[in-house]
């Protein structure tokens, strides 16, 4: 079986010969353990992988977003980074008024992809293969306006806050349409909308303004005949049951900041559960033998013939005898 059925498989609750699996390395891993990085990369070859972007006009950002130091987005975010490895921050947000909402430029270079190439790569790997879309309503508005305004915005968003919103939705559609017009297997889209212990905003607010974003994304999968990827932090249980009613299909989120046993109760057999490991406690501090059976644990939760995908976050702080273990341990 190789690696495109055996995720197709997974996700369809089809009993795949083994549990898929993807490695996700941050520059930070690579920097600081490049031969235990390659030894994993030899022993755990991923299942799934990303096309590369093939961009016939690059998008316009600017430095290196993992170096320390200024870097600009595509959209015109201004972040500044003081760590090697990682993302930094957006200190001065780009539209500090609304007024200043036209300094907003959608990143149009996005769209100018090769698709011959795309296409060339899909068909030259017997690997499931993601799309690079980025699609972040919420995480882009957050670099945008920052974090405080944006959360005042949501509590009585005015409207030059929804007409923002709804320019960066019809580009993120057009974006998505595009990818899933080649033959990539799946789309991706992104928002943390976990804090530690609960959701960073209300569920009926979220309901009532992002939902639709994405039953929208998701219907452009559908109707293209691709899975949907959807990557979360934190704790997001509240909007759980709402991601698996518009049609996500994977999604990579902190299993560790939930209640594992009710992810398996309510979603098992619903939901792929694309990874994660606990990169919090368990990647940099606990045993290896705490990692395989939290692994363990994982597996009897959520795995009905299929259902998850073993991912591991190779980042800040994380052991690699911790990130092989993870891998291990979904092999028993």
């Amino acid at each position: 079986m190789d690696s495109r059925e055996r995720v197709r498989r997974t996700l369809t609750f089809r009993s795949p010969d083994r549990v898929p699996r993807q490695l996700w390395l941050l520059p930070w891993a690579e920097a600081r353990y490049p031969r235990e990085v390659e030894r994993l990369k030899r022993r755990f070859p991923d299942d799934i992988v990303s096309c590369p972007a093939f961009f016939r006009d690059p998008p316009s950002a600017s430095g290196d977003e993992y170096a320390p130091g200024t870097y600009v987005d595509e959209w015109g975010c201004v972040f500044e980074n003081v760590e090697p490895g990682i993302i930094g921050q957006v200190k001065r947000p780009l539209v500090e008024r609304w007024s200043d909402a036209s300094r907003v430029r959608l990143p149009e270079r996005r769209l100018s992809v090769d698709i011959e190439r795309a296409e060339a790569f899909v068909s030259g790997t017997d690997r499931f293969v993601l799309a690079p879309t980025r699609v972040r309503p919420f995480e882009q508005l957050q670099f945008i306006r920052g974090p405080e305004s944006l959360f005042l915005d949501l509590a009585s968003p005015p409207g030059e806050f929804f007409r923002l919103l709804e320019r960066m939705h019809d580009f993120y559609k057009r974006e998505l349409d595009l990818w899933a017009s080649t033959g990539v297997d799946g789309l991706q889209i992104m928002d943390d909308w976990g804090g530690q212990r609960s959701l960073l905003v209300s569920p009926a607010l979220w309901r009532r303004i992002f939902k639709p974003l994405y039953r929208d994304y998701a219907a452009i999968a559908r109707r293209r005949g691709k899975f949907l990827f959807m990557h979360s932090d934190g704790y997001i249980l509240d909007i759980l049951e709402d991601l698996v009613e518009v049609g996500v299909d994977a999604l990579n989120s902190q299993l560790f900041c939930m209640d594992i046993e009710e992810l398996g109760r309510r979603f098992a057999g619903r939901l792929t559960f694309w990874g994660e490991m606990d990169r919090q406690g368990l990647l940099p501090s606990g045993s290896v033998e705490e990692v395989r059976e939290a692994v363990r644990s994982v597996r009897r939760a959520v795995w009905r013939e299929g259902g998850a995908i073993a991912q591991c976050e190779f980042g800040p702080g994380a052991r690699p005898e911790n990130v092989e273990a993870v891998f291990e341990a979904w092999n028993e």
